[in-house]
């Protein structure tokens, strides 16, 4: 009697694992998940530059569109529109030189 009793539990748990990996197939088959198709084969205007957290359900995000950025505060009912229009920063590709002789502790102390 016990081995029938965990016989039947081990088939119920592979009948129900079974239909939640059925629906997910057919969810992502009628487009309900998934990721969404790239255009390969033209050039991005849209990406998201930078995101910073503000508290646990609100974040403020940085949108580039061509050469303009826009800040977006987005919470969990609302997404609001802080600034548009932002000049696109040009991305820098090397870190600045430092300065010749500073930090050699060579320097006389202002007295």
């Amino acid at each position: 009697m016990e081995f029938d009793v965990y016989l039947r539990f081990l088939l119920a748990l592979v009948f129900v694992l079974g239909l939640i990996g059925a629906l997910t197939l057919l969810a992502r088959r009628f487009g309900f998940g998934g990721q969404m198709a790239v255009h390969s084969g033209k050039q991005q205007r849209l990406s998201v530059s930078e995101v910073r957290p503000l508290d646990s359900r609100h974040k403020l995000v940085l949108v580039r569109r061509d050469n303009t950025e826009h800040l977006v505060l987005m919470g969990p009912t609302s997404n609001l529109v802080i600034e548009n229009d932002i000049a696109a920063a040009a991305p820098q590709s090397q870190p600045p030189a430092p300065v010749a002789g500073a930090g050699t502790g060579s320097e006389a102390a202002p007295s």
